[in-house]
């Protein structure tokens, strides 16, 4: 019989795992093989200088509807749920696909897997399922298995709206999702030009209502769209401050989110590098795999 810390942290991985793909893949930008046009860019830099910030953020988002791959690295932070740090590669060419290995550092999502024995996990993102694999304490409690499966269609059904929304993200979030954002809020600045990680970059920062979300970036119905509003609200989030900074090719090099839940300050912070690599991701095997579904029908034992 499954414990009820396995039951808890089973539903914990099911959003925090979600969100951490969405939210490193949602401020990915461009790369891949239309990179590099070379010896340009210093021109195409004083005329960016010149555009007004929503013009250059139509340039970049333009651009970076090209691209394919990044690697990531992002640290999140949830409230009082928790914080983590990630690092890896995805892919957006046909859905969220990629590879993430995930240390929780903090808050309650860290104590719960602590009691499972470890505060690491791999996630593995497909186009229809993500993965998370868990340690050897898991799989003595789910039949031997160590990974988990969490279908997209069986995330819409968990948590309502909410469910829906993360499913519709997951499916069809593309890495310029930042830079959208920041279109559709209307508020939008530059700020100025600095460097990160030693590149020089260009910095926006815009507000974007919450509760609008989901209107300019996704395909909900209006039931699902009316069930998340409600959901954003009892989790007391109103707004959300987006910081970007793209470098001299339109490619976006950091994203910085925050905002407020009930729980706490949310805030996420994500780099990206090697646009156009590599990303293979492989189902795990079917016999080391338990299902999400399946979990969640299983009896907790007291």
């Amino acid at each position: 019989m499954m414990s009820t810390t396995v039951r808890r942290v089973t539903v914990s991985i099911a959003v925090a795992a979600a969100l951490t793909g969405v939210a490193a893949c949602s401020g990915s930008s461009d790369g891949g093989s239309d990179r590099g046009s070379g010896g340009d860019s210093k021109g195409a830099a004083k005329a960016k200088t010149r555009m007004s910030p929503i013009a250059a953020l139509r340039s970049v988002e333009a651009s970076t509807d090209k691209a394919d791959s990044a690697k990531v690295e992002s640290t999140t932070t949830m409230g009082t749920m928790m914080s983590m740090e990630a690092d890896g590669a995805l892919g957006w060419a046909d859905g969220l696909t990629g590879n993430l290995t995930i240390t929780y550092t903090g808050g309650t999502m860290a104590d719960q897997m602590r009691q499972l024995g470890t505060t690491s996990m791999e996630a593995r993102y497909l186009p229809d399922a993500y993965y998370a694999k868990m340690g050897d304490k898991f799989a003595e409690q789910s039949g031997g298995k160590h990974w988990i499966k969490y279908a997209y269609d069986d995330l819409a059904k968990l948590a309502g709206g909410s469910g829906a929304y993360m499913k519709d993200q997951m499916q069809n979030t593309t890495p310029n999702q930042s830079v959208k954002l920041l279109l559709a809020s209307g508020d939008v600045k530059k700020v100025g030009e600095e460097k990160v990680r030693g590149e020089s970059t260009t910095h926006y920062s815009g507000t974007v209502e919450v509760a609008d979300l989901a209107d300019k970036s996704s395909n909900l119905s209006a039931e699902q769209l009316a069930d998340l509003k409600r959901q954003l609200e009892q989790a007391g989030v109103t707004t959300e401050t987006i910081d970007i900074w793209v470098n001299d090719e339109d490619l976006l090099v950091k994203k910085a989110e925050k905002g407020e839940l009930a729980t706490g300050s949310m805030s996420s912070t994500a780099y990206y590098s090697d646009y156009g690599v590599k990303v293979s991701v492989q189902e795990p095997a079917a016999g080391d795999t338990a299902d999400f579904k399946d979990l969640m029908q299983t009896q907790p034992t007291s």
